[in-house]
């Protein structure tokens, strides 16, 4: 496929931090994709939660199924983008890497743990993850990834300028080592994964909250957005019901996004003219998006979902429980060394550091759901059951 003026080049590409010789059958996306395929972090990702614990049902959505859907949809898009579909595709199955078990109700609790020693940032984390934390080549740690894959995945949701947010002190570590230009926005490319992102989260947050009973189909309808599909879907399917009717609605929002996304972000690029991917970096906005009127149709989605799935009353009462497991690991991991399994004591800095709270952090981030509860039921007299 010929690729756009404005998409990454692999021949333009900034390199590795330690220099590789060249592959001869991949370009250096393709291989910083499989990289991630075969890390171990990515496997683990098959038993962190997405919004329903891992053992509530075979059917809904891990951060591993997730992160699947992702770069499906982001290749989708970076083909009708004619940008490059391997670093698409790496950022999209590399996004998650760095978030913690039982989601964003663990990353609240090491965010909480680590105050005084920087927060704990799952898109930061990921960054370590890539990095430093996975240790299976001989030369170096981490996977040893290509700057535009590095840059994708720390600034896929915008510049790090810290104007409103602070950046995180990992990312402001490794960039002291290799600058990933923190306040310019990110190619294409990794514009493409993070929308990608929001267009799976939607309509698989939407399925599984379905599934697990936490709202009816009148309620649904309710929504602008999905009540005009579900008038079509039973208009084209009179009488279907439950998760069939459910997923006919699904496939015409994913469509629906795409489409707009597509359109409006070919405007947006026939507005600026971009002639490289670093006149997109240096664009001063985001060149792939909804339109106006999609967005505000999905900020009526997202409120419908936080409202009736994320905020549902067993999913708090259980991720409420799953914060206090993480917040207990913490604690004793911090108060004793020996809590740790050997090849992370072996290499612990002096306790009461803020460089051995982040261990302690890396080592639990790092756990999958089933393996923290492990975790707390050999250290504590009791472990909460999360259902």
């Amino acid at each position: 496929m010929r690729l756009a003026a404005y998409a990454v080049v692999e021949r333009q590409s900034r390199g590795r931090l330690i220099d590789e010789a060249a592959s001869p059958t991949r370009s250096p996306y393709a291989r910083d994709r499989d990289r991630i395929l075969h890390s171990t972090a990515f496997r683990r990702l098959n038993y962190k939660t997405q919004v329903f614990i891992y053992h509530e049902g075979d059917h809904y959505r891990s951060r591993l199924t997730h992160s699947l859907e992702v770069a499906q949809i982001a290749r989708s898009l970076a083909r009708s983008l004619a940008v490059d579909e391997d670093l698409t595709e790496a950022l999209a199955l590399a996004h998650d890497l760095g978030h913690s078990p039982f989601g964003h109700a663990g990353e609240r609790a090491l965010d909480a743990a680590l105050k005084d020693a920087g927060g704990f940032d799952h898109n930061a984390q990921s960054l370590r993850v890539v990095t430093a934390l996975e240790k299976k080549y001989a030369n170096f740690d981490g996977l040893n990834l290509t700057w535009e894959t590095l840059e994708g995945l720390v600034k896929h949701n915008g510049p790090l300028d810290g104007a409103s947010h602070p950046v995180p002190e990992p990312v402001l570590a490794y960039c002291a080592e290799q600058d990933l230009e923190l306040t310019t926005f990110a190619s294409v490319e990794a514009q493409v994964a993070a929308l990608a992102d929001d267009i799976a989260y939607n309509n698989h947050d939407m399925d599984d909250g379905y599934r697990a009973g936490c709202f009816t189909f009148d309620e649904l309808a309710e929504v602008p957005i999905a009540g005009r599909l579900l008038a079509e879907v039973d208009a084209a399917y009179p009488g279907v019901q439950g998760p069939r009717r459910l997923y006919e609605v699904n496939r015409r929002l994913i469509t629906a996004m795409i489409n707009d996304a597509v359109a409006d972000s070919c405007a947006r690029l026939e507005a600026l003219r971009p002639t490289s991917a670093d006149a997109v970096r240096h664009a001063g906005h985001a060149v792939v998006g909804f339109s106006d009127s999609m967005h505000a149709e999905l900020d009526e989605l997202r409120a419908f979902l936080f409202t009736r799935v994320y905020r549902h009353e067993r999913v708090v009462h259980i991720m409420g429980d799953a914060e206090g497991v993480i917040a207990d690991l913490f604690s004793r991991c911090a108060e004793d060394v020996d809590a740790l399994p050997a090849e992370w004591r072996d290499q612990a800095p002096a306790q009461g550091t803020r460089e051995y709270a982040r261990l302690i952090a890396d080592f639990i981030a790092g756990m999958t759901d089933r393996y923290a509860l492990a975790e707390h039921r050999r250290l504590f007299d009791a472990t909460p059951d999360l259902r």
